[in-house]
């Protein structure tokens, strides 16, 4: 009987155990659950969905138009353009790729969007008329008094540029604030630069390590070798130009 009685109390001491050990498990495992799924599950999903999967448009290529002698009136060519994706790097590291890749693009004579309308050497704005600065104040929180040094400056503040070179630092604005006006995420590009030589391409291909977010896209672009002839046959496809926008904003007004 002794015997019976110590083995169902050491039964009932293992089933214990276990069942304190599963207890134990099953805890350890909610709150990691709790900390993937809740704590962490916003970082984590963004994370897992730039390793799998990032938005990008792909412009498909188009067959020459010709003529009854075969000379080409619409043509497709390749441009190369950059797109940035928004990276876990810090703000420091961020301003610094910016600045480099302004430098290559640079050294190479390619050009980059800059819609800042600031300029430096003075300080000044490019708007041509008083009514055009300060409703860009207003749409961008500022009061309309500040000049363009301050508001500079106040960007530079926004931005956390600790770059003292006026020069360098007004490229890294540029940027900057057209990633503000665009928005990017870490499956959402945004494009800083199009038609890029492949001088440049090279660089950022072989130096990738150096432009964390950085990605090349390869574009097949309408070229027009005969001008305008036949437009209105053939169509037009591309972005009309500052000019053509204001005539075209002009007669609406005056059609209204």
């Amino acid at each position: 009987m002794k015997i019976k009685k110590q083995n169902k109390q050491n039964l009932k001491i293992r089933y214990n155990i276990i069942t304190t050990g599963v207890y134990f498990v099953g805890i350890i495992l909610f709150l990691q659950l709790f900390n993937l799924q809740i704590i962490h599950g916003t970082e984590y999903r963004e994370t897992s969905n730039t390793r799998l999967s990032r938005e990008s448009t792909l412009k498909a290529a188009r067959g020459n138009i010709c003529d009854n002698t075969g000379a080409v009136i619409v043509g497709t060519t390749t441009s190369n353009r950059i797109e940035l994706y928004k990276s876990k790097i810090e703000n420091d590291i961020l301003n610094k790729t910016l600045l480099d890749i302004t430098n290559v693009l640079e050294s190479n004579k390619d050009t980059y969007i800059d819609e800042l309308p600031i300029a430096i050497n003075p300080f000044r704005f490019t708007y041509q008329n008083q009514e055009k600065e300060e409703k860009w104040k207003k749409a961008n929180r500022l009061d309309e008094k500040l000049s363009a040094e301050e508001v500079f400056y106040k960007l530079k503040e926004k931005y956390k540029i600790k770059n003292d070179n006026i020069e360098e630092t007004r490229k890294i604005m540029a940027i900057r604030y057209h990633i503000a006006q665009e928005g990017y995420s870490s499956t959402k590009s945004v494009i800083i630069a199009e038609n890029i030589s492949n001088e440049s391409c090279f660089i950022f291909y072989e130096q990738n390590d150096r432009f964390p977010g950085v990605n090349i896209v390869l574009d097949a672009v309408r070229s027009y070798p005969k001008g305008t002839i036949a437009s209105h046959i053939v169509g037009y496809t591309s972005k009309i130009t500052s000019n053509q926008y204001k005539q075209e904003k002009e007669n609406r007004i005056c059609n209204q």
